[in-house]
This record gives C-alpha cells, sequence and structure tokens, in this order.
C-alpha cells in the first residue's frame, strides 16, 4: 500500500500566510503574550512552533518561552507496534506552573496524540491553561478534543491523509492530501 499526492493544500506562501494568522489569533485570544509558552509536539510541532514563536516576536516585539514535547510513551498504542519506538527530545527549560500553554502540532486526527501531551505536560507541572493550535484539523476525532487555533479545516476521508512538509525536517514545504493507493505487482 502506498500513496499518492491528491491535492496541494498549501505551498511556502500559504503557510507563511497561515502561520502568520495563527499569531495574530494568539496574541489577540491571550491579550498578548504575558504569562504565555509555546510547546511544540515532535517532531513538526516543534519547527511550527518556531515559526510561530518568531512571528508573535515580530508581531509584540516579545518572544515566548518555547518547549519541545515528546509523547512517544504517553501514547496508547506504542505497546502495540512492532517496530522500535522513535523517541525524541522533550526539551522544556522553564517552569510550566501557571503558564497559559500553547500547544502547537500539525495535524489534528483522532486527538489520541493530544491526549497523550496533557498527560505528558500534567506530569510536568500544572499550567493555568492549555490551549491548541494545530496547522491542519482533519476531522475523525475519537476523543473530545477541539483545537483553540485551527490554519486550515479540511474533511478527509479514512482513506485520505494530511501530509504537512517542512524545509527544516524535510526538505520541501508544503501540505497535501494524499490518497492510499494499492501497490502494482
Amino acid at each position: 500500500m502506498g500513496f499518492r499526492r491528491k491535492a496541494q493544500l498549501m505551498d511556502e506562501a500559504g503557510l507563511s500566510r497561515t502561520i502568520t494568522r495563527l499569531a495574530h489569533e494568539i496574541v489577540e485570544k491571550n491579550k498578548g503574550l504575558e504569562s504565555l509558552a509555546l510547546v511544540g509536539m515532535q517532531t513538526r510541532g516543534v519547527f511550527l512552533a518556531r515559526r510561530l514563536r518568531d512571528r508573535l516576536a515580530e508581531i509584540e516585539g516579545v518572544s515566548p518561552p518555547l518547549g519541545s514535547l515528546d509523547v512517544t510513551f504517553y501514547r496508547d498504542d506504542w505497546r502495540m507496534k512492532l517496530k522500535q519506538p522513535d523517541v525524541q527530545a522533550t526539551d522544556l527549560d522553564f517552569d510550566i506552573h501557571d503558564l497559559n500553554l500553547v500547544l502547537v502540532d500539525d495535524v489534528l486526527f483522532t486527538g489520541r496524540t493530544v491526549r497523550a501531551a496533557l498527560d505528558a505536560l500534567m506530569d510536568l507541572g500544572r499550567p493555568a491553561r492549555i490551549q491548541l493550535a494545530v496547522l491542519v484539523d482533519r476531522g475523525h476525532r475519537e476523543l473530545p478534543i477541539r483545537p483553540d487555533f485551527v490554519g486550515k479545516n479540511l474533511p478527509t476521508s479514512m482513506g485520505e491523509e494530511v501530509r504537512v512538509k517542512l524545509q527544516e525536517h524535510d526538505g520541501e514545504e508544503g501540505v497535501w492530501l494524499v490518497e492510499k493507493v494499492e501497490d502494482e505487482a
């Protein structure tokens, strides 16, 4: 089973505009950046959170604290996978107690990864509030999780996926809708 690109949802310029809009929404909803920190979920959420931090600094003249979070061992399915888990760094070099956190991820699907992130954050402290910012919300929630900030809502079928590619990690930039295709024998 392979995947075929079906449509490009965002190019580099569209991605940049979306980051700018999300940054403005974060500032507006939080009435500034006081007591606010960003936490990017590994992997692409970290790069998106960095871009948001940089855009927030341009808008407000203040750069909020930025951390990264790996939720591998908080996932409810990590033991069921046959391969070795790909554990990455959690790096929160600030105390999250009483902060307003914005958790950043690339694609929101079932909500299970966000649930794992909430568990991980609660093990690290007690933030005042946690908000969720996602680049794409593709639907199909299995848990009652709703993002506070959404770059693009895109209802998908179960045979489709959303692929985010970021220059820092993938060497290309954009967001694509892909569909599963049978491999030709």
